[in-house]
């Protein structure tokens, strides 16, 4: 007998893991490790793994052989393992057809599901799908009922992929789980339901926001994946230039004022509010956020989550935190005129307060500000910077390549930024073939000057603005796109597609 041996993972037989529970082995604190020469070696910790394995070692007709460990290590090993068990697809592969057409009734009453164990094959898949998404750093989990068949998607890098088409007869039974997971409503199939699930997968902390709407052809399912394990970035992580950088960090030492992110949904806005709020010091002021939902857990933080099924909006959320004795705020969107106005009321009594906007570029901002009737002489007095953004792919380190620009693509370049070379990603195992791991931030980042406050009280369009911030040496999105790719951090083909309107409407 060994005592806690290091891992060789070559020396792992998957297969033999794959027909055993993940609950089995960790309740045990066993994992087995391969089965030759007529002894089964598995690791054990106590009497418990001992017994289990001399039972396992019976059904495989061999001698125990177990290599004692500690609790701690035999968890790191068990979960690392399982991480590496295969695909969704590979699962699927193994469920026999008739398998599939037992799970149609398994799901047809509440006490059938609460009765299913690990070992039904829905949940087999459904296990394997949230593991492989978070292998693959996956955002979210698209499952899509369709006339003729069923489709699974991540989305990856903001791209969505199919996975797996699993037989359309478990679509019920395959939303139903996720239900059960999330603590919805099986029996409600009509109305729309979200909820959340939160999870440990490979020792990871995982919380899903859940999301069912009934369609046409069934119940559509989209899990967004958030892992607390990788913690808040910084904001010299984001993509910001160390200019933009340096002013941010200025902004929200000020007492008060508004500052905004715009950008689409899924462009990074809230991370870029975490780190904002990162940098400030949560033991001299006091810092509250009104949000939907609360995203990550900030420490000195106190975090609001909205209900509007009780009352509890943006508006009355941050009508309460007034009362509250607050020096910063942030508000997760200013998304209807009530908040935009206590926002800027709470800018102008001495409050910071940091929101987000649905806009396409930062001078847009002050267009849909006045759109909601706020008066123009408001605006002025309260914002003080509005950042827009967007998130691009940074090509994979393992397959990056330059090449020579074409003259079209070189065109796209002013005569500040003219490389002689650009850079693709050739597709390799590392980034499943996309030339891409990973995201960073593309930029514009509009400082609310004296001449951009007279602009604001003249009621100046959007564009008037945006060609004056542009003047004084601000980026555009898509200029700071075109830096991000001449340095060889993004494609041109990429910063194209998340700004074509932009530089086309330029």
């Amino acid at each position: 007998m060994s005592q806690n041996p290091s891992l060789i993972n070559e020396d792992i037989d998957l297969n033999l893991l794959r027909s055993l529970p993940f609950s089995y082995l960790k309740n045990n604190q066993l994992l087995p490790v391969n089965n030759r020469n007529g002894k089964l070696t598995a690791y054990i910790c106590d009497h418990r793994g001992l017994f289990a394995l001399r039972e396992l070692a019976k059904t495989h007709k061999a001698e125990p052989d177990p290599i004692h460990t500690n609790p701690e290590h035999i968890t790191e090993l068990i979960n690392q393992i399982f991480s590496q068990l295969g695909s969704a697809q590979d699962v699927m592969d193994r469920i026999e057809d008739n398998e599939f057409s037992s799970v149609a009734t398994e799901f047809e009453s509440p006490k059938d599901l609460i009765e299913l164990t690990e070992e039904a094959p829905i949940i087999r898949l459904l296990n394997a799908l949230i593991q492989q998404a978070i292998k693959e750093k996956a955002s979210d989990i698209h499952i899509e009922p369709y006339e003729k068949d069923l489709e699974v998607r991540f989305r990856i890098d903001g791209i969505l992929r199919k996975v797996i088409t699993p037989p359309k007869i478990i679509k019920d039974a395959l939303v139903s789980r996720v239900k059960i997971m999330a603590g919805l409503d099986i029996a409600e199939k009509r109305l729309p339901q979200d909820g959340r699930i939160r999870l440990i997968a490979g020792g990871r902390d995982i919380d899903m926001r859940v999301s069912i709407v009934p369609t046409t052809h069934g119940e559509r399912a989209v899990l967004r994946i958030l892992d607390r394990e990788q913690g808040l970035k910084g904001l010299w992580e984001l993509g910001l230039s160390k200019q933009q950088e340096r002013i941010i960090e200025n902004l929200v030492k000020r007492p008060n004022g508004i500052i905004l992110v715009t950008g689409p949904t899924g462009s990074g806005k809230t991370t870029t509010l975490y780190a904002a709020l990162n940098r400030i010091d949560r033991d001299e002021r006091n810092i509250i956020t009104v949000e939907d939902p609360v995203e990550y857990q900030l420490k000195g933080v106190g975090q609001i989550q909205v209900n509007p099924k009780i009352g509890l909006t943006f508006a009355s959320g941050l009508r309460s935190i007034l009362r509250q004795d607050p020096d910063v705020i942030m508000v997760g969107e200013i998304r209807d005129v009530e908040t935009a106005e206590i926002a800027i009321q709470a800018s102008l009594t001495g409050h910071l307060v940091l929101s987000t906007l649905h806009t396409n570029d930062a001078s847009s901002a002050i267009t849909r500000l006045l759109d909601m009737n706020i008066e123009p002489f408001l605006i002025a007095s309260s914002l003080t910077a509005v950042l827009a953004q967007r998130l691009v792919r940074t090509l994979c380190p393992q397959c990056r390549e330059s090449y020579t620009p074409t003259a079209e693509e070189s065109s796209y370049f002013d005569h500040q930024i003219k490389p002689s070379s650009l850079n693709k990603g050739r597709g390799c195992g590392y980034c499943a073939d996309s030339g891409y791991s990973g995201r960073t931030g593309i930029f514009e980042l509009l400082r609310v000057d004296n001449e951009v406050r007279r602009l604001i009280t003249s009621r100046m369009d959007s564009q008037t603005i945006k060609d004056y911030t542009l003047s004084t040496g601000m980026p555009s999105l898509f200029s700071d796109g075109l830096l991000k790719a001449s340095q060889g951090i993004t494609t041109l083909e990429e910063v194209l597609r998340v700004t074509l309107r932009d530089y086309v409407e330029a």
